[in-house]
């Protein structure tokens, strides 16, 4: 048995099609899933925590990274379509589904394969939302995080969902020595939705 992880740049795992459907602020949306990437068959608690703290407003550039089968993304350019969404994630599988569930979802996204921030350096978001690699290990998810410092713009945001048993506390203790301003907006079912602005 191959040992894949949603992490795995390209996984070898034979293809298990399966469909997630949910609805988000009134938009019913359909997503195809796969082995071989994250929470194949069904939407992650964390993620739905995520996206629902999200604000009322979101505008500008947004990157969903580590975007898996696209549900942050297309999510967000489906409520806030005048939104640009990019996603980025290491293992292939996940960027060719996000890529297919854009289309199917009727939503415009620019999808790139990327280890990290490696493909978007010199890129800037006004908006980073990221359910971070966990199981990757706090080395690589905390060198995500300092280089989403350099890629936000003068306002811009990151908002990461975090288990409180995973790391939440220790993190937030990290990223308060890269932004001035790390808040918790959100605290629920165990997951920590932490907000970072003004990068120092």
């Amino acid at each position: 048995m191959p040992n894949d992880h949603y992490y795995t740049s390209a996984p070898t795992s034979a293809h298990r099609l399966a469909h997630v459907e949910m609805e988000y602020r009134g938009h019913p949306l359909r997503f195809e899933t796969d082995s071989g990437v994250f929470s194949r068959t069904e939407l992650d608690r964390g993620t739905e925590v995520l996206l629902d703290a999200l604000p009322q407003t979101v505008s500008g550039r947004v990157l969903d990274m580590g975007c898996g089968w696209g549900v942050i993304g297309i999510a967000v350019g489906r409520h806030w379509p005048d939104t640009r969404i990019t996603m980025a994630d290491i293992n292939q599988r996940a960027c060719e589904l996000s890529r297919r569930n854009a289309q199917a979802n009727g939503v415009n996204v620019q999808v790139i394969e990327s280890d990290g921030y490696q493909q978007l350096l010199g890129n800037t978001y006004d908006l980073i939302l990221q359910n971070p690699p966990i199981r990757a290990g706090k080395a690589v998810i905390y060198r995500m995080f300092a280089d989403a410092r350099t890629c936000l713009s003068a306002q811009g945001e990151l908002w990461l969902v975090i288990r409180k048993q995973q790391g939440a506390p220790s993190a937030i203790t990290y990223l308060k020595t890269l932004f001035e301003d790390v808040e918790t907006p959100e605290k629920k079912s165990g997951f920590w939705i932490i907000r970072c602005r003004k990068p120092l």
